[in-house]
């Protein structure tokens, strides 16, 4: 999993320099899945069902404004001040990894850099709760509080997972606090944290194509995601470059001031 989660962040550096005004997203989601390909993996959200009726048609979610997650790529084009959230898998030799960020297309809008700034920071805070001995509650509340306290709100309907030989695995890894499937955090345990933030309500909607989950009051939203292993020390990020490097403190990220504690 360590190697799957060096090669999905070595796709994530190259995506950045993608993540400009006018792309087009089926481009973007193109050169991703070139990417994956060129590090021996295979896109792991391509041809996914999830229960759907369908299977997801692309290898990457790419999200916008309102909508939360799974957004298809398509003919549209990126447009500067928008919230943008990108989202990959990657599965390498059978073990899986998963990330996401949100991008604040140039010439950036200053009312979703609280946004962005507040979900990613919410991201590193679950991340540190992730610790033996903690529960699953532990991250949720911590996300939650830290999410609710700068007047956002967690979306509740969806929620992190286990992941390893499958990308999605048990337990669902909620962003607020829950007691229900609460199970005790052990040494070897994988997890995609990722917080899924509104600027408005926290409810959502689905469009027609039974993937893309919109707010229903249509605030934009924001999202980041890590894959992260418990340790019997300090929670480990497998979604690290190769020499250790954690692609949401690089680049456009690092102006955000936001840094894992």
């Amino acid at each position: 999993m360590r190697r799957a989660g060096a090669a999905l962040a070595g796709v994530f550096t190259e995506a950045m320099e993608w993540m400009q005004p006018g792309a087009i997203t089926r481009d973007i989601d193109r050169l991703v899945e070139q990417a994956i390909l060129r590090r021996g993996g295979r896109p792991a959200f391509k041809g996914y069902r999830g229960g759907n009726s369908h299977p997801f048609p692309t290898a990457t979610c790419i999200s916008i404004e309102e909508e939360v997650v799974h957004g298809i790529p398509s003919h549209r084009r990126l447009v500067g001040g928008s919230l943008v959230g990108l989202d990959a898998g990657l599965e390498l030799d059978g073990w899986f990894a998963d990330m996401a960020a949100s991008f604040l297309i140039e010439p950036g809008d200053a009312r979703r850099r609280p946004l962005q700034e507040v979900t990613l920071e919410a991201l590193y805070r679950g991340i540190d709760a992730a610790r033996v001995g903690n529960r699953l509650s532990d991250i949720g509340r911590t996300i939650e509080d830290w999410v609710v306290g700068h007047g956002f709100k967690v979306i509740r309907d969806l929620v992190g997972h286990g992941i390893g030989s499958q990308l999605h695995e048990e337990p669902a890894v909620a962003n607020y606090y829950t007691r229900s499937g609460d199970v005790k955090l052990t040494a070897g345990m994988t997890l995609a944290i990722e917080p899924m933030v509104s600027a408005g309500d926290w409810r959502i909607r689905f469009l027609r194509d039974e993937w893309t989950a919109v707010t229903a009051d249509g605030a934009p939203a924001c999202h980041f995601e890590h894959t992260v292993l418990i340790t019997s020390g300090e929670p480990e990020i497998l979604t690290l470059l190769e020499d250790g490097t954690d692609p949401w403190q690089t680049g456009v990220f690092a102006e955000l001031g936001v840094a894992f504690a």
